[in-house]
């Protein structure tokens, strides 16, 4: 067994190895991006804020509401892009099935069916239990 300062040299090397690593990225010596930390917007509360990328639909739309048998509002306008959100306050199940690809599964009561809407155009739609029950999107450009 040996001793004396052989054993140091290594460490002694590794510590500054080390300290130059952590005062190049320190100085933004590096320039590979791909581990910086990216700030996050955040809203006055201090929560993070969500972004919607290029692919999502456009703001706004419309919500409908399923309740005493009837869409309310029964008729909805929204722009191309747009979705609306049809949500059952029933305690009857009800769907939403219509043109444009309208078609909803059962939605009990408190549950919602959404669609986006990318062409211009009338699209009528009815529950397909409660027959009765009619409505319309109208989608402009």
């Amino acid at each position: 067994m040996t001793s004396g300062r052989s054993g140091l040299i290594p460490i002694v090397a590794l510590l500054a190895l080390l300290a130059g690593v952590l005062a190049a990225s320190a100085c933004g010596g590096s320039s590979d991006n791909k581990n910086t930390p990216v700030p996050v917007a955040t809203s006055p509360a201090g929560t993070p804020k969500t972004t919607q990328a290029a692919t999502t639909p456009v703001a706004g739309g419309a919500s409908v509401v399923m309740k005493n048998f009837a869409f309310d509002p029964k008729t909805v306008t929204i722009k191309v892009g747009q979705t609306v959100t049809w949500t059952n306050e029933d305690s009857a199940t009800h769907t939403v099935s219509g043109d444009g690809g309208i078609h909803s599964d059962d939605l009990s009561k408190g549950k919602s069916y959404s669609k986006t809407f990318d062409s211009e155009g009338t699209f009528d739609y009815v529950c397909s239990i409660h027959p009765s029950m009619k409505g319309q999107v109208i989608v402009e450009k």
